[in-house]
């Protein structure tokens, strides 16, 4: 078969697919790499997968520039004669499922989260809702990274649940992301939060949670790896990002394609995030690599953690609540934090392995042949 994978950037196939998209190759399908003309198109192009960009915008809602991303989607499924669609992230499902319907195609969705009109309704979460029920009652499975995505899809009768499948997320590479050995105690404790730069993602939170602890522990340092936003409406400014860096509240460290050295050297892995989130890949590869986690008790992000076995739970958009699951942390003896870390590194490898998300694929794909 000829599978597109699409997503609406070239960085997340590149990060979050390439194992994924192998083994769909080792299985003997061709493979093609949709998303934006990022960077990351050049990447996967040298890592040897045939791309095509297409025009996604980030948080761009203009009418006329979004019908032609799935114009752009519709030519290109039936150019190159492809057979199936994957598809990830809401402009990417939304998008390629009009494209793939008007191309009599079937695609296969998966629901990493429920997006930011969700979180602020309006018109355009009624709009969203109508566009996900036109599209994914034709997909011949919907893959759902937590449950609550999914009872609500089944709920509102966008999705029919003989159809609804719950995978582990995206999954973790466990190979990839093996535990280091263990920090020295002499070293400064160091929080560590990463994510991209988005309000949503409770970046506002960590700064002021960073605010109240170096009051009262001015050694601790908080650290915040991310690429930016763009042009998202939630993207937090650089200017915001410098301000807080030069009051001394946070490390910024910029954005990395390789994210384990950064996880090796912190103590403890951070993302108060209010976000629908499917789960979020940061917490998965931290727990992997044995760092006690501290998240929201919101959708996909509580998934991660064992309240109190594998790290602690917060309420979102609270920076005191937060403060406080830090100093829970901060409480803790270098053996007891080891062993957090290393309770949340079993949950990964008995939860969230990403070999089982690859064969709940290979299985969907081999029941459509």
């Amino acid at each position: 078969m000829r599978i597109a994978v699409v997503a609406n950037t070239s960085w997340y196939l590149y990060n979050f697919r390439r194992n994924l998209m192998r083994e769909i190759r080792a299985a003997g399908h061709d493979v093609l790499a949709v998303g934006s003309a990022d960077e990351y198109a050049q990447r996967l192009a040298q890592d040897g997968w045939s791309h095509v960009a297409v025009p996604f915008t980030g948080g761009g809602v203009n009418p006329l520039r979004e019908a032609r991303t799935v114009w752009a989607l519709w030519r290109l499924l039936r150019r190159r004669r492809i057979d199936l669609v994957l598809s990830y992230t809401p402009k990417g499902n939304i998008y390629t499922g009009l494209a793939a319907r008007a191309a009599g195609l079937p695609f296969l969705p998966n629901i990493s989260g429920l997006g930011r009109v969700f979180i602020r309704r309006s018109a355009l979460t009624w709009l969203v809702l109508s566009l996900y029920r036109a599209t994914l009652r034709h997909a011949p499975a919907v893959f759902f990274q937590n449950d609550d995505d999914r009872d609500a899809f089944v709920r509102a009768r966008i999705v029919d649940p003989s159809r609804a499948v719950r995978v582990p997320g995206s999954g973790v590479d466990l190979a990839h992301f093996q535990p280091p050995p263990a920090r020295p105690q002499v070293a400064p404790f160091r929080f560590l939060m990463v994510a991209r730069l988005l309000w949503d993602k409770g970046v506002g939170e960590y700064v002021e949670a960073a605010r109240q602890i170096r009051r009262e522990r001015p050694e601790v340092r908080f650290g915040l790896l991310g690429m930016s936003a763009g042009d998202h409406p939630a993207a937090v400014p650089a200017t915001q990002i410098a301000a807080w860096q030069s009051e001394g509240a946070i490390d910024f460290l910029g954005a990395t394609d390789d994210v384990r050295p950064y996880l090796a050297s912190a103590d403890c892995v951070v993302l108060p995030s209010s976000y629908p989130e499917g789960v979020p890949r940061s917490l998965l590869e931290a727990a992997a690599m044995a760092r006690p986690v501290v998240t929201t008790d919101a959708p996909g992000c509580r998934d991660v953690v064992d309240n109190g076995v594998t790290g602690f739970v917060c309420r979102p958009r609270d920076a005191l609540d937060l403060a406080a699951a830090l100093r829970r942390v901060l409480a803790l003896s270098a053996e007891e934090r080891h062993r957090m870390g290393l309770r949340g590194r079993q949950k990964m490898e008995r939860e969230f392995d990403e070999r089982q998300v690859i064969r709940a694929y290979l299985a969907a794909i081999d029941a459509l042949r």
